[in-house]
Parts: C-alpha cells; sequence; structure tokens
C-alpha cells in the first residue's frame, strides 16, 4: 500500500504533460479575482531533488524535464521551437533554480501555490496518505509561513474530498474549484476510485475543474478510465477535454526496463482556451522527447 514514491518519477514526462496541463488551466481560472479553492488528492512530498538517490537511481526526469530544458533553453546552440505554454511551464520550473542548475523539481502542490493570491484569499488543501512522503510535504509547506492558506492532512485524498465539495464561497460569493487527481494506480481499484470520485464530485459541485492524470499502460482498466470519465461527463452535460502523449520504446540495453512510455490527461469543465495551447504544445513534446517507435499525442474534446 505504501511503496509507491513519486521522487523516483519526478520529472518524468508524465510530469511534464501533467504540470503543463495544470499550469495552463491555472493561469486562465486566475483571470477572475474570486477567489478558487484547489484540492490535491494524491500530492506527494511537493519538492524533488533530482540529484538525489530516488531520482537519480530511475533516471526518468533525464527523458522528461531535462530533455526538455535542454532542447527549449540550451546553455549554448539554437533552441528548439517553443509554445506560450511550454515557456511558462519551463519559467517555473527555471524558477526553484535560479542558478541554473536544474537540481529542484516542483511537484503539483508547488506548482498550484507558485500562482496563490493572498488578496483573493485562494486556499490549497493537500492529501497525501503516505506516511514519509505526508511528513516531507508538510515540512516542505511550512518553509512557506502559509498560515491558514495551505493544509497538509495524511488521508486519503478520494475521502477527504467529499466534504470539500462544495467549496466555500469566496468574498465575492461565487464558488470556485480546481481539483488535480493523480493516484499511483498501483492498485487497480484506484481506476474505480478516480471514476466514483468524478461522478460523486460532480454530482456535489458540476461546476468545478476536475484535472485526473493516468497512465497509459496494458491494463483494461487503464483504457477504460477516459471512456468511462468522457460518459460521466456527457450525462452530466459537462465538456472535457482528453490529452495524451507517448514517447514511445527506446531500443534497451543490459538490465534496462522500458518503463512508462505514455500517460493521459482527462479535464472536466476545460478552459476554453485550453484545447488550443495544448493543439500547439504536444506535437513539440512529442518531437522533443519521443524516443523510438510508437510515439504519439491525442486531443479531443467533447461534452457541454
Amino acid at each position: 500500500m505504501f511503496s509507491y514514491r513519486h521522487a523516483f518519477h519526478a520529472g518524468n514526462h508524465a510530469d511534464v504533460l501533467k504540470h503543463i496541463t495544470l499550469l495552463a488551466t491555472l493561469r486562465h481560472l486566475m483571470k477572475k479575482e474570486a477567489g478558487i479553492t484547489f484540492v490535491d488528492t494524491h500530492a506527494g512530498a511537493g519538492l524533488y531533488r533530482l540529484d538525489g538517490d530516488y531520482a537519480e537511481k530511475a533516471g526518468e526526469a533525464a527523458e522528461g524535464i531535462v530533455k526538455l530544458m535542454a532542447a527549449l533553453r540550451p546553455v549554448s546552440g539554437a533552441a528548439a521551437p517553443s509554445t506560450p505554454a511550454l515557456d511558462d511551464y519551463l519559467d517555473l520550473i527555471a524558477g526553484f533554480n535560479p542558478d541554473g542548475q536544474l537540481r529542484v523539481y516542483p511537484g503539483s502542490p508547488f506548482v498550484i501555490q507558485s500562482l496563490m493570491r493572498t488578496e483573493s484569499r485562494d486556499r490549497l488543501k493537500l492529501f497525501e496518505l503516505h506516511p514519509t512522503d505526508s511528513r516531507t510535504l508538510t515540512a516542505n509547506i511550512a518553509q512557506l509561513d502559509p498560515g491558514r492558506q495551505i493544509t497538509v492532512a495524511l488521508q486519503d485524498g478520494f475521502e477527504g474530498l467529499k466534504p470539500l465539495m462544495p467549496p466555500p464561497p469566496s468574498t465575492s460569493g461565487s464558488r470556485r474549484a480546481l481539483v488535480l487527481i493523480d493516484p499511483s494506480y498501483e492498485i487497480k481499484s484506484d481506476y474505480a476510485k478516480v471514476t466514483a470520485c468524478i461522478q460523486e464530485s460532480l454530482k456535489r459541485f458540476p461546476t468545478g475543474c476536475y484535472l485526473v492524470w493516468y497512465p497509459i499502460i496494458p491494463r483494461a482498466e487503464a483504457h477504460d478510465l477516459p471512456r468511462r470519465l468522457k460518459t460521466l461527463c456527457n450525462n452530466a452535460q459537462r465538456s472535457w477535454l482528453h490529452a495524451t502523449l507517448n514517447i514511445g520504446h527506446k531500443v534497451l540495453g543490459p538490465n534496462e526496463r522500458q518503463g512508462l512510455t505514455a500517460s493521459g490527461m482527462f479535464v472536466v469543465n476545460p478552459p476554453h482556451t485550453l484545447k488550443a495551447e495544448l493543439q500547439d504544445t504536444l506535437p513539440l513534446l512529442r518531437d522533443v522527447l519521443g524516443r523510438g517507435r510508437g510515439q504519439a499525442q491525442t486531443l479531443e474534446t467533447g461534452g457541454a
């Protein structure tokens, strides 16, 4: 139950897709002054050392953020083409590494926190069930001295989300929420829990923005998940966006494992600007991060 540690995977291609999508969504939502309740159901440790034992052992950041930064922000030579969404993401990562050395990678809690507005009274609720990661997350957040703006709970995020929806009204009286749901999916039941979570959340607060990350792996539950989420959105008459990125299969050396090659982001009630931003960005991600046969990207929208 407590085997998964995101530190092994921080900064990989799945994080790149997840955090570009998250950041672009945040930027749009924050164009309105009204406060937002943010919820991260599986928050992890919050910050990760790319030069630490976990990250270096897996080496996944090398084919994610490290490769992307080298291509688009090279120390010397011409930079690869970019997009505003990509530039925004790379600027954020660079902000956590002011000396120019890519050593720190911010997880979703710190991506969200970096944009939070005190004057709008934004709130961030973080849930993490792994005891070690929860302690690390609490310590990392404490360095920000956030007061009551950010809370961390050692709790199952699926359960922790329920009493938060609908969110409390902002100072203007409106209710706004963004929820990120990205469990490890090491337990097969996570797929069904995600579906049930979205179904219940749409009943409790149908206008919320819900982002779901999932791995694309040879498992029936993984392939069924986006289809089930589309059905839920269509039945609830809510719009949706589904983006995937596959970096392809690399040629394996001795003692190497293929690892995760593809993942997807499913967004319920996406900003109307998100499709165009990802339409420009996904092909560039595929071209820069692609490494062999099978590399591809997809983007589709639907619903109300």
